[in-house]
């Protein structure tokens, strides 16, 4: 006699691990030929989102401590920032991961 039982088999589990594409950090570091307000103009006009009182505090950063990370993101976008900010003359630390 034929079964007309349907049999199953269990369904695989299925899952996607979706990696997240690394943050990348731009660093801006002191010299002693950039001024103030050129390293704050530069943040101001190339850095998303900047505003007046950021740019000086973190120009501040890098005058005291050596070094300030001004903007924090994808690869891409970090490396057309820190392209722009070196064309401008500042020193720029290389890109590391975030």
């Amino acid at each position: 006699m034929i079964s007309n039982a349907a049999t199953s088999t269990p369904d695989r589990l299925t899952s996607t691990v979706r990696k997240t594409y690394p943050n990348f950090k731009v660093i801006v570091l002191n010299d002693d030929f950039n001024t103030f307000q050129h390293v704050s103009d530069c943040l101001l006009k190339y850095i998303p989102g900047m505003t007046g009182d950021r740019a000086w505090e973190l120009t501040n950063q890098v005058h005291f401590d050596g070094l300030a990370v001004v903007w924090v993101g994808p690869q891409e976008q970090a490396e057309l920032y820190h392209q722009q900010l070196r064309r401008e003359g500042l020193t720029m630390a290389p890109l590391e991961k975030a």
